[in-house]
């Protein structure tokens, strides 16, 4: 009976802890959705935390026809450049833990250190790199570039899942025919389900939200991505707060639908990626 109520009591406070985080973490986006519905008067006149007078719907169609470029570039990056990605990954993953070939570790090694090297220190030859073989301002080069500064981390989480399925199923696979490319698809791609997912949600958060590589490899406003949109509400001595507002508001709808639809699997498959 003690001990139960001891673990009732532990649980209350692990709950009460978890409502003040989410607490700290929606504040802002609370003041941020307040914002979006002022109009700009409203906001001068009156406290940030002031509820707005009338509700100014508007700001998000003006908002959403500066932005529906910039969000569209976006998402093109993102769906191109996340899975194929994550198939480089997948595929070095396999590689690295199904193969058994005597380097793999360092090989892996080798990988990791890719993650040590600070972004900023690759610009400049990256630059050089780009405008010499002519794709600079192109979206190949910046899938290049996302997808090269991706593969340390994704390895990283896929060899670790990979790990952790049993050998057997791929003797199961040789006596049933299965070439290492039949293995990989039909067998391990499906069980590594998870920590695939939880990369699609890392991955396409973190390219939708980068902006210094976008700045300096696509200077052609027509191809720059939602980040470098956001800038077109501030102006030389100015910013229109009630339009950024609504404007970031409408650029998280995409990740959370990407989270929504993955969630299930994230937990998991970081799980899965620390226990390997």
């Amino acid at each position: 009976m003690e001990e139960t109520q001891k673990s009732a009591a532990s649980q209350a406070v692990a709950y009460i802890l978890l409502f003040g985080l989410a607490l700290i973490f929606l504040i802002p986006i609370v003041f941020i959705a307040m914002t979006a519905l002022k109009s700009n008067a409203d906001l001068m006149q009156n406290p940030v935390y002031a509820l707005p007078e009338t509700l100014a719907w508007s700001n998000f169609a003006e908002a959403w026809d500066k932005m529906k470029s910039y969000i569209g570039n976006s998402l093109f990056i993102s769906v191109v450049k996340v899975p194929l990605g994550i198939l480089v990954e997948a595929l070095a993953a396999y590689a690295l833990t199904r193969m058994g070939f005597k380097w793999a570790n360092a090989l892996f090694a080798v990988f990791l250190v890719g993650m040590m090297i600070p972004f900023q220190a690759t610009l400049v030859p990256l630059n050089m790199m780009l405008n010499h073989f002519g794709l600079a301002n192109t979206y190949p080069g910046i899938f290049i570039v996302y997808i090269g500064f991706g593969i340390p981390f994704g390895i990283m989480v896929l060899r670790g899942f990979l790990r952790s399925i049993p050998k057997e199923l791929d003797e199961a696979a040789y006596i049933d025919g299965c070439g290492e490319l039949g293995k990989f698809f039909r067998i391990i791609l499906p069980i590594a389900m998870p920590a695939i997912a939880t990369l699609v949600i890392l991955d396409f958060l973190s390219t939708w939200n980068e902006f210094l590589l976008a700045q300096i490899f696509i200077t052609k406003d027509s191809m720059q991505p939602v980040t470098a949109g956001l800038l077109t509400f501030q102006g030389q001595h100015s910013t229109n707060y009630t339009l950024l507002s609504a404007a970031v508001l409408i650029s998280i709808v995409p990740i959370l639908a990407v989270y929504l639809f993955f969630q299930k699997y994230f937990v998991s498959g970081m799980a899965g990626a620390v226990k390997g």
